[in-house]
């Protein structure tokens, strides 16, 4: 399996804000820069103690008139990737870099008026949609929340888009705690949270289809909001869990729908699954609800009959076996529909959290994996049997 990574050079490092930086990084051979659709994201090779590790953010840029790759990054006080491109990485040096992945990306097929909602840092897989909205014809709303003018991003960026697009594109800023000076200037539209007021006084009514990128409380109380509006779940795509999925079961969750959300933190009572997902920036991630009702022997009842090829996955920990029949796209996934719980953080072979042996028989990948594992392993949440294939999970 070839390696996928190309060496990338640092051209510029600019500050957005008091915690955001870009980074514009320039293929080191001399060739052109990768395709790719607007909210994908890279995934760089981060040298640390222990050895290389794999973190992911997200193109803040199309590639379109540009010799660069542009990503935004947010300085995390405890994350290992992040403070090493703020305060390790200089000009002039150079990177492994992955091409683009990701399924959470603009629905270019599509002409109906699309919402952005973006909750600090995450506008910047929003911003790439924004950036190719603004080539096309249809309306578009960008409305961004962020604490003050001093931690928000690339606001002169939204503004020329929206400004250079004749009345199609609206662009709206929420500050929750301006300060005096973001007053002054009028760097903000309305001071608190995106709240229903807010989003029937800009909205027309049609059929909107909602891209949302932000902390986990903003994107729950989003999604109470939009669907409290009438907005259809299938309509709202969002970064970092998918579609529907942990992020609906969530919303729905105890306690009421207008209660107040702060910080940046898990839920208490968030899935064990959306949980295992806080430590990656921006994975295209399935985030799924815990383990189905009912015991596990239930649950592999109810699986499908196997398919002709009689591949099946035996789980040899847990006295399971199950044959291959389809219905999942990949072992993980099979696992996760007959009740068991494996480990796993990216589910796009990405981060290795679901290694595990192989004691008889073989998988293939339906997704290359970026770190291959060894001989005799395998990752589940991007592997699928290739016949009989004994695990030790």
């Amino acid at each position: 399996m070839a390696d996928p990574f190309r060496r990338f050079r640092l051209a510029r490092k600019v500050s957005e804000s008091a915690c955001i930086t870009s980074f514009h990084l320039v293929p080191e051979d001399g060739g052109p820069l990768w395709d790719m659709r607007p909210g994908q994201y890279l995934t760089l090779r981060i040298p640390a103690p222990s050895g290389p590790v794999l973190r992911t953010y997200s193109l803040s840029a199309l590639p379109e008139g540009r010799d660069h790759h542009r990503i935004s990054v947010k300085r995390e006080p405890q994350g290992l990737g992040s403070r090493w491109l703020h305060d390790q990485l200089a000009e002039g040096e150079v990177i492994e870099i992955a091409p683009p992945r990701g399924g959470f990306v603009l629905d270019e097929a599509s002409t109906r008026p699309v919402l952005l909602l973006a909750g600090g840092v995450g506008l910047t897989p929003l911003l790439a949609m924004l950036h190719r909205l603004a080539t096309g014809a249809r309306r578009a709303f960008f409305v961004q929340a962020a604490e003050n003018g001093e931690v928000h991003a690339l606001r002169d960026e939204v503004a020329a888009l929206a400004a250079g697009s004749g009345g199609r594109i609206i662009a709206r800023t929420v500050y929750r705690a301006p300060t005096e000076a973001d007053r002054a200037a009028r760097r903000f539209d309305a001071e608190g949270v995106v709240d229903r007021t807010l989003l029937q006084s800009l909205l027309p009514l049609d059929d909107y289809e909602v891209y949302l990128c932000g902390p986990t409380p903003f994107m729950v109380a989003m999604w109470k909001l939009l669907t409290g509006l009438g907005i259809a779940p299938a309509r709202i795509a969002y970064e970092f869990f998918g579609k529907g999925g942990s992020l609906a079961a969530l919303a729905a969750g105890p306690g009421p729908a207008s209660a107040p959300v702060h910080g940046n933190r898990i839920p208490a009572r968030a899935p064990k699954s959306l949980a295992k997902l806080e430590f990656l920036t921006d994975p295209d991630a399935l985030g799924l609800p815990d383990a189905l009702p009912g015991t596990v022997a239930e649950a592999a009842a109810k699986q499908a009959e196997p398919t002709e090829s009689g591949a099946e996955v035996v789980f040899a920990r847990s006295g399971l076996t199950l044959p291959w029949n389809g219905a999942s796209r990949t072992i993980l996934e099979l696992a996760e529909a007959a009740g068991l719980e494996p480990e796993f953080s990216c589910r796009e072979g990405i981060c290795n959290t679901c290694r595990c042996a192989i004691r008889e028989g073989a998988v293939e990948y339906v997704t290359d994996p970026l770190d291959p594992p060894g001989p005799g392993q395998a990752l589940i949440c991007c592997s699928r049997p290739a016949g009989r294939v004994v695990l030790d999970l």
